[in-house]
């Protein structure tokens, strides 16, 4: 052992020994990587990040406020229109009606009052503009999208929660339709939601309004309308309309029989200028006639005023059903496109001499002042609902001493089957077919189902 020496740490030694120690570790790593990439973990962390995002919850009734704007002087007049579309809820109430002052006489069953302060000396206009400003100011908990409208408005709540359901309520959008004639959009604008019709706003995008809506409002004094104010704000914030053609102005006056009878493939969402129409079922009351349609609007309010065609080809018929209001019959095969044009039944909306010269912007077709050359129209008598489906009766509604043929001469009746419209928001509407599935002497039955893929509503031959 006299030849052997001490183990010392020398700098070069040290540099040695982190060398190795280095190579040892990436070989180490190289060989962990590896192992991972072949084997890779099965940890609680790694099911959590490949999960599917949480389904936000259906938008049901009590996340819309609806504000209703009206007055003390027509409250009374107009609380039974309100009272017939709205559903009071003891628990939850998201439907609030906006007056100028209190009303003089007591209206039960109606939704709460709101009188804004410092508004009284507004024009009405601006008063009804602020509504939006007001309603937020309620600060109801949950509200995913403000509604506005009129209290000659008639709202169909539920379809309201179908077409808002398509939209995500957590981005801005601004929801309506322009008006039915093309003078009243010419004297406002195109591209703005009216709001007799009703008009949604989504949350984010109201609360930003609010919070401008006093500096933008006194820009726009000369425009006279709330809803022409509000679009206008709107056009501000850079935000455009998203059409929805089931919210109606109605500015049409007299018989709208051909408005309803031929309403365009999408939900039925609100009707507007009640007293300016006549009542829409003959022999009725306007009051009576409403509520008579809202006994089919409960059973199945997606398919109301639904427009499905079907062919009698052993007799040459055309049969026309409105759904939940009228059934036409024609003569002879009428080509679908002509069927689904609204017949003029109705006047415009502007008065005076030149009258005549009113356009829609729809296309209309003839309705002939010779009631012998009319369709044999049926209205809505009766509605039964059980498991299976959904039954409308209609009855026929005789006009002058006119000579038919055979095949409806003595028709009295019709009885149409359906089931209740469900509505998948994925996917655009398809209107429906329809089969005359008896026909003999006094009655018919009809069943409306789902067309077919390659399915043409033609008459066959």
């Amino acid at each position: 052992m006299a030849n052997s020496r001490p183990f010392t740490t020398t700098p070069s030694r040290i540099k040695d020994l982190l060398l190795l120690l280095s190579a040892l570790l990436s070989v180490f790593l190289l060989l962990y990587l590896h192992h991972v990439l072949l084997h890779p973990p099965t940890a609680s962390f790694s099911a959590v990040e490949s999960s599917p995002p949480a389904t936000p919850p259906p938008l049901s009734l009590d996340r819309i406020l609806f504000s209703i704007a009206s007055s003390s002087a027509s409250l009374s007049s107009r609380a039974p229109y309100i009272r017939l579309w709205h559903s009071p809820n003891s628990h939850l109430n998201t439907t609030f009606l906006f007056l100028d002052r209190p009303a003089p006489n007591p209206t039960p069953s109606l939704p709460p009052i709101i009188i804004p302060p410092n508004t009284s000396s507004l024009s009405p206009g601006h008063r009804i503009a602020r509504v939006v400003k007001d309603a937020l100011a309620l600060d109801v908990p949950g509200i995913y999208w403000y509604v506005f409208g009129d209290d000659d408005t008639l709202f169909f709540t539920e379809n309201v929660v179908r077409i808002l359901s398509k939209y995500d309520h957590n981005k801005w959008y601004y929801i309506g339709s322009s008006s039915e004639s093309y003078e009243q959009n010419e004297k406002f604008y195109f591209d703005m939601a009216f709001g007799g019709g009703g008009y949604a706003i989504s949350a984010p995008l109201a609360r930003v309004l609010a919070r401008v809506l006093d500096s933008c409002l006194d820009r726009y004094p000369h425009l006279y309308g709330s809803d022409a104010r509000v679009f206008a704000c709107l056009a501000e914030l850079g935000v455009r309309l998203t059409v929805e053609p089931g919210f109606h102005q109605v500015d049409v006056r007299g018989n709208i029989f051909g408005f309803l009878s031929a309403h365009p493939l999408s939900l039925l969402a609100s009707l507007h200028h009640i007293d300016a129409v006549e009542p829409i079922f003959p022999g009725m009351s306007r009051m009576h006639a409403l509520e008579h349609l809202f006994k089919a609007v409960r059973v199945d309010p997606a398919r109301i005023l639904q427009q499905t065609v079907c062919y009698d080809n052993s007799n040459s018929l055309t049969v026309s059903i409105s759904w939940g209001y009228a059934l036409q019959v024609y003569e002879g095969n009428q080509l679908l496109p002509d069927v689904l044009l609204f017949q003029r039944t109705f006047r415009p909306w502007k008065r005076g001499k030149n009258v005549s010269s009113s356009r829609y912007t729809f296309n209309t077709r003839e309705y002939p002042s010779d009631p012998c050359k009319r369709p044999v129209v049926f209205f809505l008598h009766t509605v039964v609902a059980n498991t299976t489906g959904v039954w409308t009766n209609y009855t026929r509604h005789n006009t002058g001493n006119c000579s038919r043929t055979k095949a409806i001469d003595k028709l009295k009746g019709i009885s149409v089957f359906s089931l209740n419209l469900d509505f998948d928001i994925e996917q655009a509407l398809r209107r429906h077919c329809c089969d005359i599935s008896s026909f003999s002497g006094e009655t018919m039955t009809i069943h409306i189902r789902r067309c077919g893929i390659y399915e043409l509503i033609a008459m066959r031959g």
